[in-house]
């Protein structure tokens, strides 16, 4: 039996407000120009508040949500988004498929600055995080060994494929805490004793908290520098360079695989998430 956490709402939401897809990223993710009639709205959860307003509208007959992962202001720093709240507020509106840019530092030589990695698996080593939203009163043991929705996988190696830009169809994403960058004995722990591709600070427990509420996530991973294994400098500026290069990759790809996802989930296993899964 499932559990009931969903029935917790306080929020009066408007039939025309409920959305298919989200958006979680950055604030350069969202173009202005994507949605129609897009308006933002703010939903109270038992987790707090979202890290900012959703900005809701129509794109190709498809309604879509974006919220800014860090607020729009990027006020919030990794190990301080809400990550709980974000994911229940976007499960009240009615989301079903999440889509998940975020930057984050390439370990292998071929993972390079401005490539795309369609992420596969990770490797969580953050520390101090709410990872779950089952913390009581009922146990849910979540299995997360194919962390990612396997529908949405193809259809983005697809969709990037006709796009004709670099990425990789897979890859291995290591989560850890920050807000600091790694040190160099980190850094070539996760590439060499590891062996993961690229590294971030927000994929966990976001990925985690998506699929209890048996939401399907897809995570793009956007390389915006080599991390400090090599002898390339990282700092906040060229990082913000280059994710801006890669924001028009994102861009377009939203465009083109929106209106491709399906209504029905019936090819992947995200929807029954839960069941044999809560105690």
């Amino acid at each position: 039996m499932k559990c009931k956490v969903w029935w917790y709402m306080k929020n009066k939401i408007h039939e025309q407000d409920l959305v298919e897809i989200a958006v979680i990223g950055g604030t350069g993710v969202y173009d202005s120009k994507l949605l129609e009639d897009a308006k933002q709205i703010k939903l109270y959860t038992p987790y707090g508040a979202t890290s900012s307003l959703i900005t809701v509208g129509t794109y190709a007959g498809r309604r879509v949500a974006f919220l800014p992962r860090h607020d729009a202001a990027h006020i919030y720093p990794p190990h301080r988004v809400p990550y709980r709240a974000n994911i229940y507020a976007l499960k009240e509106l009615g989301v079903k498929r999440i889509i998940a840019p975020g930057a984050v530092g390439g370990l292998r030589d071929e993972t390079r600055p401005g490539d795309i990695v369609v992420v596969d698996q990770f490797f969580d080593f953050t520390k101090g995080r709410e990872y779950t939203f089952y913390d009581g009163g009922q146990i849910c043991h979540i299995s997360a060994a194919e962390p990612f929705c396997s529908e949405l996988r193809t259809m983005a190696i697809s969709t990037l494929k006709d796009m004709q830009v670099r990425f990789h169809e897979k890859g291995t994403s290591v989560c850890i805490e920050g807000p600091r960058f790694s040190t160099k004995a980190e850094s070539f722990f996760f590439r060499d004793v590891i062996k993961a591709h690229v590294i971030g600070m927000t994929l966990v427990p976001e990925c985690v908290l998506a699929r209890e509420a048996e939401i399907c996530y897809l995570s793009l991973a956007a390389v915006t520098d080599y991390d400090c294994w090599s002898n390339e400098h990282v700092d906040n500026t060229s990082v913000k360079k280059a994710m801006e290069q890669n924001l028009i990759t994102i861009r377009e790809f939203l465009k083109r695989f929106i209106p491709e996802i399906p209504t029905a989930r019936v090819k992947c296993e995200c929807p029954t998430a839960l069941e044999n899964a809560v105690m």
